[in-house]
């Protein structure tokens, strides 16, 4: 049996408490206890979270773990003494210590990252490069695995190291199972980004909305201002002017931003060659999808594409 210590502190974001759900599953669908899942804090005792509700939790002190998840929080509050020394003993002896979106900061302040590659929510990546000059910040990745060390982005993401977790130990079998019971995407590659397009462009009227999902389905297609003024049922002058107005770029730069996007996750999902990855984003070939992952990213396709891998490393 492998025992899971769950760390929480005050103010803990209780959307970590979501990874729980998938070692709990892991248990139900195999048939036997292979994880035994404890919910953590310093002292033990009820553990306020920032939402203000409380959990019951028992102490960590003289325990051991195999693996070890640390949550996050809402504000990046500086971690006790008693739980950086903690955290340094656990990493000598645990098999895995992972942080779950902010919890970052706190592997990164008992020194746990000193030297190593890790990611954390989007939104604060950038303080986290000023504040650890010394930990490479992943800040476009879903999860990062670097030795014995796992960090994940915002605190959904922690599932998907959950899920990642499980297929290292028991198959991509169980995991994709357990993705399917619990009503989520199978696993997103660790590689994967952070951003949506759709999300970004934020379309407010219905009719902006039908044409990007029509030109998210139909990528291959030319997806003129013609065509897509079609699938809004409007003129092409009105949809052009609808379209920069709810979203502050025109229809062609934000096809490009969805045909990017569309080809990163190919990237970041499968082993799929280049000319493929443009024919079937619709950049028609490789040179045309270069120029527009340079403008997007400032690095070439092939570059990305070296960093991503579509399965957990050993």
């Amino acid at each position: 049996m492998q025992k899971v210590g769950l760390v929480v502190y005050p103010n803990f974001q209780s959307l970590g408490l979501a990874v729980a759900t998938v070692f709990e599953y892991a248990n139900i669908m195999s048939g036997e206890q292979i994880y035994d899942l404890s919910l953590v804090s310093e002292h033990g005792g009820l553990i306020k979270s920032s939402q203000g509700f409380s959990v019951e939790t028992s102490t960590f002190v003289r325990r051991k773990f195999d693996t070890l998840i640390v949550t996050g929080d809402n504000e990046t509050a500086p971690p006790s003494e008693g739980l950086k020394a903690y955290l340094r003993a656990s990493s000598r002896h645990s098999r895995r210590i992972c942080a779950i979106c902010t919890g970052a900061f706190v592997l990164a302040e008992a020194g746990l990252l000193e030297g190593r590659r890790a990611t954390t929510h989007w939104q604060f990546a950038r303080a986290f490069q000023r504040a650890y000059p010394n930990v490479q910040m992943e800040e476009d990745r879903i999860f990062m695995i670097d030795g014995h060390i796992w960090t994940s982005a915002g605190m959904s993401a922690g599932v998907d190291l959950a899920l990642a977790l499980v297929e290292k130990d028991l198959g991509q079998k169980i995991a994709r199972d357990i993705a399917r019971k619990l009503v989520v995407t199978h696993r997103r590659a660790g590689g994967q980004s952070q951003y949506s397009a759709l999300l970004e462009l934020d379309a407010k009227t219905d009719r902006v909305q039908s044409a990007l999902a029509y030109a998210r389905e139909n990528l291959t297609s030319e997806l003129s201002v013609e065509e897509l003024a079609e699938a809004a049922n409007l003129s092409p002058r009105q949809f052009s002017r609808l379209f920069r107005e709810e979203t502050g770029q025109s229809p062609a730069k934000a096809i490009e931003r969805l045909r990017v996007e569309a080809a990163r996750t190919m990237m970041e999902t499968g082993r799929h060659p280049i000319d493929r990855i443009a024919r079937e984003t619709g950049f028609g070939d490789r040179e045309r999808m270069r120029r527009a992952f340079l403008r997007a990213f400032g690095q070439p396709p092939q570059s990305i594409q070296r960093t991503s891998s579509p399965s957990v490393p050993a």
